[in-house]
């Protein structure tokens, strides 16, 4: 709640996070938005009629949604994952306020996918400017979404296709000397940053690996527990889990920035994927996803992370600090995928990517300490 409340203080408009100046559909704002409504929704306040944190989400829709569905800065033809993550609150405000537009909004995402280019074997591309190119990142943007939009419209059909971006990306990014996922895989094989004979990138970069737990556990929640290949997914995330246990930093708790190389100099503990895997646990356990033999480890990575990433100030204001700024690989100026690359990338203190998992993360602490009180 104090992470939140924190935020909104910063913030004062929804639309404003991830440090805007004018609107811009994002998917850091949906990623914390989604946060926040879980927050609300633990707390039960909306039933009060005088939810604050409610109100602050709404207010978003209202500054993107239009009465027709249409969404403010959204185009479709620039075919980008990150564009519908953010159409997961869509789904919750729609539940709340019946209002049709954010229903005809929710469609109008998941048309994306009827013309979204893809890779032979049926993966998304990341974005059109990134051709033939899957990220873990991706999975995350757009997974969650699809699952969950195919259970609330009853499109059983949809579950094969979701399950197939999580098979293929697993297949083409999947190191298995590290036992760890490389951060995104170039089908043409074109692409500098990409391994000549694989199409793999060179590293395992910490938050792509934390966007690629996350969108297990959360898609999950949504694919029938009979439908073929969803004992896969779960088996990626026992080992995905497996490998945070072999990577975690023994003192600390935490993990690296490149995860692939933890005792490199200029490695550094990062703060986003240090919150994003600690959710991914918990909420893997929670849901019966995971064995409870991870909970001592990520109890430890959240008491690492309170100590070594949490501060708050004398108005009470709590900031995460030491999050990456933003991490990818192509575009202009050119980004390699190297170990450089990835620890020369700035950081930032409250940077929304560290911010939503770690008030998600929060939550799964909190859950765990109400059913102490049972």
């Amino acid at each position: 709640m104090k992470m939140t409340k924190s935020e909104m203080i910063r913030c004062p408009e929804s639309w404003q996070l991830d440090f805007h100046k004018t609107l811009k559909w994002d998917y850091c704002q949906g990623l914390e938005l989604g946060a926040m409504l879980d927050v609300d929704d633990f707390y039960n306040v909306y039933r009060t009629k005088d939810s604050t944190i409610y109100k602050y989400v709404k207010d978003f829709g209202g500054h993107y949604v239009h009465a027709d569905g249409s969404i403010e800065t959204y185009n479709k033809e620039e075919y980008t994952l990150d564009a519908i993550n953010t159409g997961k609150i869509l789904f919750r405000l729609f539940d709340r306020t019946k209002d049709e537009k954010y229903k005809k909004a929710q469609d109008l995402l998941r048309n994306q996918f009827y013309t979204h280019p893809r890779t032979s074997e049926g993966g998304f591309w990341h974005k059109k400017t990134y051709p033939s190119q899957m990220w873990l990142d991706g999975i995350y943007m757009a997974s969650p979404f699809y699952a969950e939009y195919a259970f609330r419209n009853n499109e059983p059909k949809d579950y094969a296709d979701v399950i197939k971006q999580f098979l293929v990306v697993d297949d083409h990014t999947y190191d298995r000397i590290s036992g760890l996922n490389r951060h995104a895989w170039d089908e043409s094989k074109q692409q500098k940053w990409a391994d000549p004979a694989t199409g793999m990138s060179a590293h395992c970069w910490g938050r792509a690996y934390g966007w690629y737990g996350m969108a297990l556990v959360d898609a999950l929640d949504f694919i029938p527990v009979r439908e073929q290949g969803r004992i896969y997914m779960l088996n990626i995330l026992f080992r995905v889990a497996q490998s945070l246990e072999e990577y975690q930093d023994k003192k600390t708790g935490l993990w690296y920035q490149v995860m692939d190389m933890p005792h490199a100099k200029g490695n550094y503990l990062e703060s986003s994927c240090s919150a994003m895997f600690i959710y991914t646990l918990l909420k893997g356990i929670r849901m019966g996803y995971l064995p409870e033999h991870f909970k001592k480890m990520a109890l430890k990575a959240y008491k690492g992370y309170l100590k070594n990433f949490i501060e708050v100030d004398s108005k009470g204001l709590v900031t995460v600090t030491h999050a990456c700024s933003v991490a990818g690989l192509g575009g202009k100026p050119y980004r390699s995928g190297s170990f450089e690359y990835y620890i020369g990338e700035k950081q930032r203190d409250n940077d929304p990517k560290a911010v939503g998992p770690f008030i998600k993360a929060s939550l799964e602490v909190e859950r765990l300490e109400e059913q102490k009180k049972w």
